[in-house]
């Protein structure tokens, strides 16, 4: 049984009679000399050589989203090259996270993470199409902002404590709205409920402007929202503020106490950070940490940050791989004392 032959068989199976070298062979042989000479000199093109695009796995117009497009817009000049944002939400940010943990390892395909998509799914869902630590590349830290807890103006609370009384004096008949099961949103007023020990019924929305929505009607009774949207709201009295979820007074609402002044030991803090697929080269990673620092050093974008509530953070890419790895065992303790999951 004769074996097929490979194309390198087949050229010295068949004897061909022609000029060692003739003008058309040395031309093809110079063609060829240029088209590898070609391919050298594309594969060293220096990084970026073409647009890039940047992955935020939530709805447009909330804070992540904001500063996202305001550090891609910074980031653009220093890069030499533009930065498309594009908007993937669904799944709790499952669906923007996998688009990037399954691109090219090439530094052109980033993803806005926060600490819903990074540091919550891994606990709250028991099977993701992606391992965070495995599958990504933390790049840097871009900012940590905060969420505020509101109630409508016509509820008749002013402080925490006013609100934790009247929910203990109705068990039950209290309702919080959130951005979706298993939400930051979701998860910081479950862990307020928890420490607090008062039951309150949680209502999901499909996004955080509709959840918001209904506590301007009086849906709910109150929600955990960013504090960014919800200040205008504040600002006309329609909303009251009863406590931020970071650990200290934010800058942008000073006036407003922290959750932890009435319930010790609580903080829920948002942050943001870029990540790219596992595997990005090294030089790629530091490319795009030094552009990320260089921007956010700039008093013009910590202006626009601090307009978010957000609080500039940087630094470098394993920094921020730690702070990850902290974040991750920190959310699946909150996740397993308030019972959320989603299959």
């Amino acid at each position: 049984m004769s074996r097929p032959l490979t194309p390198l068989a087949v050229q010295r199976a068949v004897p061909v009679t022609r000029p060692a070298a003739t003008p058309v062979l040395a031309v093809r042989g110079t063609v060829a000399v240029i088209l590898v000479l070609a391919a050298g000199t594309l594969a060293a093109q220096p990084w970026p050589a073409r647009p890039l695009r940047l992955i935020v796995p939530l709805a447009a117009g909330g804070t992540g989203d904001t500063l996202a497009r305001d550090v891609a817009q910074a980031m653009e000049p220093l890069l030499g090259v533009p930065i498309t944002v594009e908007n993937r939400a669904g799944a709790n940010g499952i669906l923007g996270m996998e688009v990037v943990a399954k691109a090219p390892a090439d530094g052109y395909t980033l993803v806005m993470g926060g600490v819903g998509p990074v540091a919550i799914n891994p606990s709250l869902y028991p099977k993701l199409p992606f391992n965070v630590e495995r599958d990504f590349t933390a790049i840097v830290q871009v900012a940590d902002t905060t969420s505020v807890l509101v109630v409508p103006a016509a509820l008749p609370v002013k402080t925490l404590k006013d609100l934790i009384a009247l929910a203990k004096k109705r068990p039950g008949e209290l309702f919080y709205s959130s951005s979706g099961s298993g939400s930051t949103p979701h998860l910081n007023a479950a862990l307020f409920a928890t420490m607090a020990g008062i039951d309150i019924q949680h209502v999901p929305y499909k996004g955080s402007t509709p959840g918001r929505t209904a506590l301007l009607g009086g849906e709910v009774s109150l929600m955990v929202d960013g504090l960014l949207p919800s200040l205008p709201f504040i600002e006309s009295g329609r909303f009251r503020a009863l406590g931020i979820t970071s650990a200290a007074r934010s800058p942008a609402a000073p006036q407003v106490p922290t959750i932890a002044e009435t319930l010790p030991g609580y903080q829920a803090d948002i942050w943001y950070g870029l990540l790219g697929p596992a595997g990005t080269p090294r030089e790629v990673v530091d490319r795009l940490n030094a552009a990320a620092n260089k921007a956010l050093a700039s008093a013009e974008l910590r202006a626009r940050l601090a307009k978010l509530g957000a609080t500039v953070a940087g630094g470098p890419p394993e920094a921020f791989a730690k702070h990850i790895a902290r974040e991750i065992p920190k959310w699946a303790k909150v996740v397993k004392a308030t019972g959320a999951r989603i299959d």
